[in-house]
């Protein structure tokens, strides 16, 4: 007996992936090192968020659910980087904790496409 399975490429939390990606996104673009200014930081994580929420809707089902915070996210990633007035820290901070808040809402309204979130073991019972 063979059955097709999908694969996943983000394994069964595709979701809280994303958001903990979107959260290093945030953290990266603060990094002297790599010399970006406060606007291209802006647009790098801005766009990085609207990316990573396009991937979360098309891994998860319902997608609306998954499509819906993802463009909070994206707004108020862009709002917290061209309209308030926060420093580059405040403002990684401030999506950081969206990530985290917004990943774990998520991960209870939603599930993966490609299967159950965890093994089901079914038992047989046979009588004699």
């Amino acid at each position: 007996m063979t059955s097709m399975t999908k694969r996943s490429v983000f394994g069964q939390e595709p979701a809280t992936i994303m958001y903990v990606l979107n959260a290093l996104l945030a953290f990266l673009v603060t990094i002297p090192a790599l010399g970006l200014g406060e606007t291209a930081a802006g647009w790098i994580s801005t766009i990085g968020s609207g990316a990573l929420a396009l991937i979360v809707a098309w891994q998860t089902r319902p997608w609306v659910i998954s499509a819906l915070t993802g463009a909070v996210s994206t707004i108020l990633t862009g709002v917290s980087h061209f309209w308030l007035m926060l420093t580059p820290a405040q403002t990684a901070a401030f999506i950081l904790l969206l990530s985290a808040v917004l990943g774990l809402v998520l991960r209870g309204q939603v599930s993966p496409k490609t299967g159950p979130v965890a093994h089901v073991v079914v038992v047989e019972e046979r009588l004699p």
